[in-house]
């Protein structure tokens, strides 16, 4: 199998009431712990790449390390994806370097240039037959080059989707229901929401069309504790409740975004195996506990929060 887009991937999952995971990759250990993990549980999978991501590891890297995972795991369908692309340039690049799905993150532009960005993205990606995701709203936060303060964060306005999707031509839409990027989402003794009512009226007047969920790493405090316990100092790391991510997949939410809790699982593992054993230097022995971290955290979110086991 090669590369696929994820149109039929969407249409199933709405039809279906689960989500498709998009992990952010930034190198091979991580692109192998969520492969693995997928081709496990039978699940497709959306692997993605920032704009951070494809500066360190370099464009051509990352292509071919995924194309390495489709051709080890033909049973299952893997989509190349751009996240958050900044402009039309960049994701012209990707287009024309073998990605199957890009985004254009023109939010934090006017409404009418965030229409016509995209609109000019979507045109020339139809035409090489790669799908193309928007944004609507403004998630708070910091990843890679997109940082975005709490008071200029905006929740998506139901008013402007039917407009923006007729206008634009795009395949999906990421909005703003209160995910936010990063590991420190939310201040210790909150209880987080998300704004579920926001996304039943985007769904109501986008009837089957695919909804997009960024900023939604749950965390792990488990992994954040071993890290504390092994010389890290992340403090107040707090994210998504699961339970209303699973709420949201079994709606109009066919892409779920991970990236975080992949940070977190392969730092974890990298801290113990240097407290536990001093005296290795061995990549391999400590970035192999890294990718196990990984692995798991992925195989836990597509059967308890994605509910996409069974269905590659």
């Amino acid at each position: 199998m090669s590369l696929v887009t994820s149109t039929e991937l969407f249409k199933k999952a709405y039809d279906g009431g689960y989500a498709i995971g998009a992990f952010n990759v930034n190198n091979m250990e991580i692109v192998q712990g969520i492969t693995e993990a997928a081709a496990e549980l039978k699940s497709p999978v959306i692997l993605q790449a920032s704009a951070g991501a494809r500066k360190y590891a370099n464009n051509n890297y990352l292509v071919h390390l995924v194309e390495a995972a489709v051709e080890l795991h033909p049973e299952i369908p893997i989509v190349l994806h751009l996240d958050h692309g900044a402009d039309f340039a960049t994701c012209k690049s990707c287009v024309d370097s073998g990605f199957t799905s890009v985004m254009i993150d023109y939010s934090g532009h006017s409404f009418e240039e965030n229409i016509a960005e995209s609109r000019k993205v979507a045109e020339y990606a139809h035409e090489h037959g790669v799908v193309v995701e928007a944004e609507l709203g403004t998630l708070a936060g910091i990843e890679d080059a997109v940082s975005v303060d709490n008071d200029k964060a905006m929740f998506t306005d139901p008013d402007q989707v039917e407009e923006f999707v007729k206008s634009t031509g795009v395949d999906s839409l990421a909005i703003a229901i209160g995910t936010s990027h990063g590991a420190y989402k939310f201040k210790p003794g909150t209880d987080p929401k998300l704004r579920l009512d926001i996304l039943a009226e985007v769904a109501r007047r986008l009837p089957g069309f695919p909804i997009v969920l960024h900023g939604s790493s749950s965390v792990p405090q488990e992994y954040v504790k071993i890290i504390n316990a092994n010389g890290g100092a992340l403090k107040d790391a707090i994210g998504i409740p699961e339970d209303q991510l699973r709420k949201a997949a079994k709606g109009a939410v066919c892409k779920i975004n991970i990236d975080s809790d992949l940070r977190l699982g392969l730092t974890a593992g990298i801290r113990q195996h240097f407290t536990e054993h001093p005296d290795h230097f061995d990549p391999r022995q400590y970035l192999s506990d890294g990718r196990a971290n990984v692995k798991a955290i992925v195989a836990h979110k597509i059967v308890e929060v994605l509910g996409s086991n069974d269905k590659a």
